[in-house]
């Protein structure tokens, strides 16, 4: 019979593959805005949220904070690079007014985890609390990073089209919330369970989203591409106009 830990490891080992399926998701997004030379309707909203929530984590799997989390540790780091060159490429393509917003996100956020870093390491000295401040924390950074698409959800609905919610993203955003959630009732830990399962509902909700609007985006899309006098505009930019 499987040992607890050996489970736990296994779920946390597949946890680290469904995160880095997450983090690699949106490429075929930032592909097209490299062709298109535009951001487009596209929001930074997910990787500012996901680069956070990375940074807490990260902070939350140190060896003097909370002991035996290296899968957690590692693939946080790893978001953390991946998210930054996504950012990176979304200011290269953004107009000045969406750029400067991103780039007052993106340092209030280095702030924000430089200064918890700083409390946890130089004024809390017990092991114990440092897991307890900077799990809370934790859970936090990852309830923004699932609810963050809810801008683009709204999005969706508004213009009953998904051309702006990546399907790979929700599916990889469903599956990491199922993994970690799982790894974290085997040896229950109440930060890492309570935002992913949190996330696994966002994830599921994105998908019934994509499925409602699916048909009808297809729908558009053909309209467009056999000309209705709106040439290469987004479908989301026309029916924000109409």
């Amino acid at each position: 019979m499987v040992s607890k830990d050996t489970a736990r490891t296994l779920v946390g080992i597949l946890g680290n593959i469904t995160a880095l399926m997450l983090f690699v998701s949106p490429l075929p997004t930032f592909i097209r805005i490299w062709k298109k030379g535009s951001v487009e309707q596209y929001s930074a909203a997910p990787y500012l949220g996901t680069l956070i929530n990375c940074g807490l984590w990260g902070l939350y799997g140190l060896p003097m904070v909370h002991p035996h989390t290296l899968l957690i540790i590692t693939i946080n780091a790893t978001g953390i690079v991946i998210e930054l060159l996504y950012l990176l490429f979304f200011v290269m393509y953004s107009d000045p007014k969406k750029r400067l917003r991103v780039l007052l996100v993106l340092l209030s956020e280095f702030v924000f985890v430089a200064i918890v870093a700083f409390v946890l390491l130089h004024v809390v000295h017990s092991t114990q609390l440092r897991s307890t401040i900077a799990g809370s924390i934790g859970a936090l950074g990852n309830i923004i990073m699932y609810a963050s698409p809810l801008s683009v959800m709204k999005l969706v609905i508004t213009t009953r089209s998904v051309e702006y919610m990546p399907l790979f993203l929700s599916l990889a955003s469903f599956a990491n919330g199922i993994c970690w959630t799982c790894y974290a009732v085997i040896r229950f830990d109440p930060f890492i369970a309570a935002p992913n399962g949190l996330g696994t509902l966002f994830g599921l909700a994105q998908l019934i989203l994509y499925a409602t609007f699916y048909k009808a985006t297809k729908q558009q899309m053909a309209a467009t591409t056999h000309g209705n006098g709106k040439g290469e505009m987004g479908l989301a930019e026309m029916a924000l106009q109409s």
